[in-house]
């Protein structure tokens, strides 16, 4: 029914964006990872969606790329995992350290995820190891989370692809301090964690 959606992020929180779209401001469920890597409110942004509909109940669930949505999707393919666990899941685990969990066999990483015991991290391991591929696809696999903060780590001298992975990592590691915090503050915590992880050699 819907692909995507796309116009001005109006709001983000810890586990829903609002984008609004000729006029309809349209509530859309989305985990904390998924909403830091957006542009800052006000800015013009396409966001990939699925609806959940049952009798008694329907959400649209919001992603910044088809990838995630995939994601999510392979997700809920897994018994005892609905679409409110696996938007926690992804909460949790980035994709790139999701996919290395999982091609690794790393149980002890999939537990440590919020959400997930050892019962249903076993069945993730079997269910999904190699079944979810990663690939660059979408504005922000070309320009990169944040491309603002990108640009000013070029700007610094920093390789651009080195920048663009450190500020993801970035967005990993600081998912959880980054909830709820403005644009602006979450913008600081991100460029000097990104230079963190840039001195060390990432």
């Amino acid at each position: 029914m819907f692909n995507s959606l796309t116009g001005t992020l109006t709001a983000k929180y810890a586990d829903a964006v609002h984008l609004e779209t000729a006029g309809i401001e349209w509530d859309l469920a989305m985990s904390s990872l998924d909403s830091a890597v957006l542009p800052p409110v006000g800015t013009g942004v396409r966001v990939f969606v699925w609806m959940y509909h049952r009798e008694d109940q329907m959400r649209l669930y919001g992603f910044p790329s088809a990838e995630r949505r995939s994601t999510f999707l392979e997700l809920q393919k897994v018994e005892g995992i609905g679409p409110k666990a696996a938007l926690k899941i992804m909460g949790g685990i980035g994709q790139e350290e999701l996919v290395r969990a999982l091609e690794a066999g790393d149980l002890a990483r999939l537990e440590a995820v919020p959400g997930l015991g050892k019962k249903t991290a076993q069945k993730m391991l079997l269910a999904l190891k190699g079944r979810l591929v990663q690939r660059d696809e979408g504005p922000v696999a070309e320009s990169g989370a944040h491309p603002e903060l990108v640009e000013a780590l070029v700007q610094m001298g920093y390789d651009k692809k080195a920048a663009i992975k450190a500020v993801e990592r970035a967005l990993e590691s600081r998912a959880a301090a980054l909830a709820g915090l403005s644009p602006a503050e979450a913008e600081k915590i991100l460029f000097r964690e990104a230079i963190v992880l840039l001195s060390g050699g990432a």
